[in-house]
C-alpha cells in the first residue's frame, strides 16, 4: 500500500489560504480618501494637480441633458481661459466663476433656436481647447 502526500499537503494549503485571507482584506480596506498611503486595490484616485483647475462635470440640475451640460461646462471653460488672456494671469480663476455664468453667456454662443440644442458642444469644446492652449503658451514665456 503507497501513500501519497500530495492530497494532504494541497489541503494542508488551501486551508492555510483560506485562513489567511480576511486579515489581508482587512489590512487592504479601500478607502475614498485619496493619499499617498491609499493600498494599491482601491478604487479612489488621487487628483492631479493640474486637474484642481480644471472645470469640473456640471451638476446635473444645471440642465436635464448631458448634451446641455457638457455646453455649458465648455462655455464657462471659455469663460474662463478669456479672462485669463484678458487678464495675462496665469493662476486658477475657476473660483471666480459660476454654473449661473454660464447659463447667462449662452445667447453668446447660441447658434439654433431649437431649446434642446442651442448650440454645437464640439465646436465649444475646440473653441475652449483653442483658448486653454493659448493661455499655457502665454504662461509659459
Amino acid at each position: 500500500m503507497t501513500l501519497s502526500l500530495a492530497p494532504v499537503l494541497s489541503l494542508g494549503l488551501a486551508a492555510l489560504v483560506v485562513a489567511a485571507l480576511p486579515s489581508v482584506a482587512l489590512a487592504q480596506t479601500p478607502t475614498t480618501q485619496p493619499s499617498g498611503d491609499t493600498p494599491f486595490n482601491s478604487m479612489a484616485i488621487a487628483r492631479d494637480e493640474a486637474d484642481a483647475c480644471r472645470v469640473p462635470k456640471p451638476p446635473a440640475d444645471l440642465a436635464e441633458t448631458a448634451y446641455l451640460r457638457n455646453g455649458y461646462r465648455a462655455i464657462l471653460r471659455i469663460l474662463i481661459a478669456e479672462e485669463a488672456l484678458a487678464s495675462e494671469s496665469c493662476t486658477c480663476l475657476l473660483d471666480q466663476f459660476t454654473w449661473e455664468q454660464a447659463l447667462t453667456a449662452l445667447p453668446r454662443f447660441q447658434t439654433s433656436d431649437n431649446p434642446r440644442l442651442p448650440f454645437k458642444v464640439l465646436d465649444l469644446y475646440a473653441q475652449a481647447d483653442a483658448l486653454e492652449a493659448q493661455v499655457v503658451e502665454a504662461c509659459a514665456e
